[in-house]
């Protein structure tokens, strides 16, 4: 079993957010840098002792202030600031007066309402346009496979970009809206392959690269470029849930 546990520390005099996982399956301690700004995940197999995982971390905080000052800053969902589309960069606008909640055009994004709000309305815009793709993309290669999933649904995961339960259902990263339509294409052929192989066998790939024709572009992009996609931020929505979770 995976026993998880949350630290906040700091290095360099700034915090960072710790996730130890505790697995059998891991054979040695590793620290792995998250796409989530400003969090690692300490490794740790079951049979070693905690104080010695804290001491690996502590032996290599060099290598992570270097990596974390390597990783993109931060980009906030305010007017102004430009995010990515379906992998085309977009520029947000304020649109107090307009009716209707949020339209693109032209290279921009215009949301209406209040400014306080723009970044919980454009954020929520994007769940929806990326649960109305990726729900297109999941049917249409399932189809393909002879299969039907059951729920399709899009959250915001640290790690993966999708999963398939053994029910069927499918959940996927709603930032994959962000990335070029290839890339949520590819993740959705991926997962919709799996209602018919649960493994990664020549044959699951057989299934995906039937539907899609350079499986290796689209690994390689979310391998280099995947992370990048957790940099944009609804920073009200995470200093609201900050102060949730204080209390609790």
């Amino acid at each position: 079993m995976v026993q998880l546990s949350r630290h906040h520390v700091e290095i360099n005099g700034s915090p960072l957010h710790v996730t130890l996982r505790r697995t059998p399956r891991a054979r040695r301690v590793q620290i792995r840098i998250d796409p989530e700004p400003g969090s690692v995940t300490l490794v740790v197999p079951n049979h070693c002792a905690s104080g010695l995982a804290w001491e690996f971390f502590d032996s290599h905080r060099g290598w992570i202030a270097k990596r974390l000052a390597d990783q993109p800053p931060l980009v906030t969902l305010r007017a102004g600031a430009e995010i990515p589309f379906a992998g085309q960069p977009h520029i947000i606008r304020h649109a107090p007066d307009m009716r209707g909640v949020v339209d693109r055009r032209d290279g921009q994004i215009h949301v209406s309402g209040e400014a306080a709000h723009l970044g919980r309305r454009l954020e929520d815009w994007l769940k929806k346009e990326a649960r109305k793709a990726l729900h297109i993309a999941a049917t249409s290669h399932a189809s393909a496979f002879g299969k039907r999933p059951g729920r399709i649904t899009v959250r915001d995961p640290k790690t993966r970009w999708g999963a398939c339960t053994a029910a069927g259902n499918l959940s996927f990263s709603w930032r994959l809206i962000l990335a070029p339509t290839e890339i949520l294409d590819y993740v959705a052929a991926h997962e919709a392959a799996h209602l018919v192989e649960m493994n990664h066998s020549p044959a699951f790939w057989r299934l995906v690269r039937s539907r899609i024709s350079d499986t290796d572009a689209a690994d390689r992009w979310l391998r280099e470029q995947g992370a990048g996609l957790h940099r944009y931020r609804n920073v009200a929505r995470q200093a609201a849930c900050g102060r949730q979770t204080g209390k609790a």
